[in-house]
């Protein structure tokens, strides 16, 4: 495969940059509102993603490519705890943008994106319900398959008032988790 020159890369990478945040605000966004917010034309556009499903995907793997890169860093910078309920708080944005995306995109192709990335998300929550056990904050029962089953709600959450709501569920996910409730 030929590399793609640096500009054609400036072109796609902002083509995806604007489409994530457009589709943050609804899953309804256009090609064509997105290529004129990224400042490219369709044909651009076309060039680098031929059909809508094409750009949702790689929105969709941009996405789950920063929550998993996540949990290392808030880790570092964050008590246990905090950086869990953090990497929470990015889970349940991204389940926004999952929850227009998967309106968009066949159910066979989310579950082969669904494995590919399982594994890497089970090894990020693996990492910060171990360093939460590690400093005495969280339940040693705890297991990664079953944390993520249990925030599987903020899939199905509807549109009106999502940001409150999943904020107090995951406020009781975490009472559930730690050690000492808060």
């Amino acid at each position: 495969m030929t590399p793609r020159r640096s500009d054609a890369e400036q072109n796609r990478a902002k083509i995806l940059e604007v489409a994530i945040a457009a589709l943050a605000v609804t899953s309804d966004a256009t090609l064509q509102s997105i290529a004129k917010q990224a400042g490219v034309g369709q044909g651009t556009l076309y060039r680098h993603f031929p059909t809508r499903e094409s750009l949702l995907l790689a929105a969709y793997r941009d996405d789950v490519e920063r929550l998993i890169g996540a949990a290392p860093a808030l880790l570092a910078a964050n008590p246990p705890v905090v950086a869990l309920r953090l990497w929470f708080d990015r889970l349940a944005a991204y389940g926004r943008i999952k929850h227009g995306v998967a309106e968009a995109v066949h159910a066979a192709t989310r579950a082969e994106l669904s494995g590919v990335y399982y594994d890497r998300v089970i090894e990020a929550i693996t990492s910060l319900l171990t360093a939460g056990q590690r400093a005495g904050a969280l339940r040693p029962d705890l297991d990664a398959e079953e944390v993520l089953l249990l925030v599987g709600f903020l899939w199905r959450l509807e549109n009106e008032d999502w940001e409150n709501r999943s904020r107090h569920l995951l406020d009781i996910v975490m009472d559930g988790l730690s050690l000492r409730p808060r």
